[in-house]
Parts: C-alpha cells; structure tokens; sequence
C-alpha cells in the first residue's frame, strides 16, 4: 500500500491522460518539483522542439522518450497524441519556453482532449506574461493577455483599432524584428502610453525598461535580441467631450485610415477617437461622410 505521502503521479492508475506542463521560461532552474516529476514518470513528452527540451531533460538526468509537436505537424501528431492517451498512456505536453497552450500550438491538442473529455491535467509554473506585468510596474488588474499581433495587412490594423479602446493593461508578445514596428502601432493606435518592455526574462541578460511608447521606440532604435514581452498602461485620461475638434489634423487622418481598407466606419471611428481624446459621436459621423464620398 503506497505511503499517504507519495505523489499523485507516482500512484495514479487507469486511464491515459494529457499533463501540460509548465517549463522554465530561461533560467532552467525555475521548474518546480511536481513538473520534474511528471517528466520523469510519462510514457512519453511532447515537445515544441525535441533539441531544446532536451537541454531541459539533460539538464534533470530524465530519460522519458520524446516525440515532437509544433505548428508544422500538429495537424498530424495531434491525433496520434490522442489515440495515445486513449489507449491509456500519460503524455506530458510541454512548450518551448513558459506553460503551453498559450501562443503555441499546444492550445490545439488540449482543445482536442477536453472535447473528447480525457483527462487533462496543469501542472502550473513559469509564465512571460504574468513575470512581465507584475514587473512591469503598471496596474495588474485587470488586464488583458492579446498574444502576438498579426504581422501585416488589415487585420494587423484591425488588432490595434480594437484593442484601443480597451481601458486596461494590455500585455502583448512580439518578435525582436518586429518590435519597432509594434511600438510605432501602439503609439499612433493607442497614443503614447506608458510601456514596460520585458527582454530575456530570467536570463543572463535580463533589461525591463519602464517608460513612455515613444522613449520605448527611441531606446529600441535597433533590433532587439532575445524573448520579449510589451506590458502597456491603459489610457491614462478617459476621452473627454467638447475637445477642440479643430485644433488636429484628424479628419485627413480619418481619411487615411479608411482609404487604405481593413476597418469599418465604427472602427476607424474608435480609432480616431481614442488616439486624438475626440467625442466618437463626431468622428463617426465624419467617418460616414467619407465613406459616402
């Protein structure tokens, strides 16, 4: 009979299960316990890159077979995966970096398990976004999580335009290429809002530079290397009415924004709105004269 002391993981029998587990997010000693565990005690890890975990696996002395999953083959192994867990085997799911299922295609496979109600269980640890906002300095709640932002065209537009009116901290992930780029679409979208911008977090070179979008942009005038994370303040002053409507250039603006398609009236119109502090019944209003025109 086990010790009532003995872990879940060493005494569970019966049925297959999918075990997300939580991996460092840079610094490899910041696993937890239960997640070591887990790793060694599976018939089998799924992992983002098989090359990176098993710098993990090595690191730990664990020898757990590992089969790859990632946004190239999910449409394939994931089945496989969960014929697996069917047929009874325990398949720990991991990430690059961070928990998966958030920005990875890990969301898929869970997605697939829960619908056919197998087991899934968390074993929680590490996350970017969460290290970020919290070192960030700015309010933690409530806040929303928006990912990575598409990487061109109108529903990059779109992306900005939606989220500008959200009156919160908005905690995005971006590539160092295209960090410049982001910065530029958050301050002409969103205004020049205080920003943290969180790099190599628990690495060697860790920087979290805390400022304005426009500092952020001028600090940043190169490619930045590593992992990143964007934490960004909400509005800091709600949109007043009875602003000078007529001290701005907004309304060739307006025209621009619907020249180059991708947003409705209603879109452009909280756009313009936000960014220039302007009553969205007027700049609506405008935005249908030009859509008439």
């Amino acid at each position: 009979m086990p010790s009532k002391h003995a872990s879940e993981t060493e005494t569970k029998e019966g049925p297959g299960a999918l075990l997300v587990v939580s991996t460092p997010i840079g610094n490899l000693s910041d696993i937890t316990l239960r997640a070591l565990e887990t790793l060694r005690s599976v018939d089998c890890i799924a992992a983002e890159d098989t090359r990176h975990t098993r710098k993990l696996l090595s690191r730990y002395d664990i020898h757990s077979p590992l089969v790859s999953y990632h946004s190239h083959n999910a449409t394939e192994r994931g089945p496989e995966l969960i014929r697996r867990i069917e047929a009874g085997e325990r398949i720990a799911l991991v990430t690059d970096a961070g928990t998966p299922g958030i920005s990875d295609p890990g969301a898929l496979l869970i997605e697939r398990a829960v619908a056919l109600n197998l087991d899934v269980s968390v074993i929680p640890g590490p996350t970017a976004l969460v290290a970020a906002l919290v070192a960030s300095g700015l309010p933690p709640q409530p806040f929303a999580f928006l990912g990575f932002p598409p990487p061109r065209g109108a529903t990059r537009r779109r992306f900005f335009a939606d989220h500008a009116v959200m009156a919160m901290t908005l905690v995005l992930y971006e590539s160092p290429r295209r960090l410049q780029k982001t910065l530029e679409a958050i301050r002409d979208a969103w205004g020049n809002r205080r920003i943290a911008v969180a790099r190599e977090l628990t690495k060697i070179h860790e920087e979290i530079f805390r400022g304005t979008v426009s500092e952020a942009l001028g600090r940043f005038s190169e490619e930045a290397r590593g992992e990143l994370t964007l934490v960004v303040g909400g509005p800091d002053v709600e949109v007043q009415p009875g602003l000078d409507a007529e001290a701005t250039d907004w309304r060739e603006e307006l025209k621009q924004v619907l020249r180059e398609g991708g947003l409705s009236v209603k879109d452009a119109a909280d756009l313009i709105s936000r960014k220039h502090g302007l009553p969205r019944r007027l700049v609506y209003k405008e935005a249908l004269e030009v859509r008439k025109a």
